[in-house]
């Protein structure tokens, strides 16, 4: 996520990096679908406290990500940045991005997605901040990287570049990670509904804040989206 404008969650570099700032001001996101009862009783309840979600990683591991277009996996290496290695291992492990929506999809720049679908847990992750690490790797394509709003302000909301975007390495994303299978499935998501409101006809993050996937499904049916994502060996 960029910014507010993901620029909600991250402003869009300039418009690409103005686009990838976080305002998480317009954030408190929505539903949770797609899980068995009593397991989302118990991710909600793990998700609600983020105070306790802050296990350390494994100096590397691997997310798979399955979406609504396929498999997608995702190395992470801690040493790129651990604060933010730390913080996706937690959200992934716990269900964070378990039917996440990939609500901003610029075509030729990034993908962001990490507002949860329950407005209720995204509430409790608002202000959840993580402290910044140096930039060590370039967002490369294929790259994926924290949306930010500001100096420490790294929450849940990523982007995973579609392009080589190095002009955004001076402005302080410090990717983690790279997708090393389904770069392919990313570069399908679904794009047609372009920028978020209000500079574009996508959705608004204040809206998938307040209402959540229950307003994205209703208003922007053809976006793609995570289906269950978790550590594997």
């Amino acid at each position: 996520m960029l910014a507010n404008q993901p620029a909600t969650q991250a402003k869009s570099p300039a418009s690409s990096a103005m686009s990838i700032r976080a305002s998480w001001a317009m954030l408190v996101p929505a539903l949770l679908f797609g899980v068995v009862a009593t397991a989302a009783f118990g991710q909600a309840g793990n998700l609600g406290n983020p105070a306790a979600l802050t296990e350390k990683a494994p100096a590397t591991y691997k997310a798979r990500f399955d979406t609504s277009k396929g498999a997608v996996v995702i190395d992470v290496r801690r040493d790129w940045a651990p604060n933010g290695a730390d913080r996706f291992y937690n959200l992934v492990k716990n269900g964070f991005y378990d039917d996440n929506r990939f609500f901003r999809v610029i075509s030729s720049f990034m993908v962001q997605f990490g507002v949860n679908g329950d407005p209720k847990i995204s509430a409790q992750w608002r202000n959840a901040r993580i402290k910044d690490d140096p930039v060590k790797q370039s967002n490369k394509r294929g790259f994926i990287t924290f949306a930010t709003s500001g100096p420490d302000s790294r929450t849940s909301q990523v982007f995973i570049n579609f392009a080589d975007n190095g002009g955004l390495d001076s402005q302080g994303f410090a990717p983690f990670g790279q997708v090393t299978a389904g770069m392919n499935l990313v570069d399908a998501l679904y794009s047609g509904y372009g920028e978020g409101a209000p500079r574009g006809r996508g959705p608004d993050q204040g809206r998938i804040q307040t209402e959540g996937n229950a307003y994205l499904m209703k208003d922007f049916p053809n976006l793609d989206y995570v289906r269950k994502a978790a550590i594997v060996k």
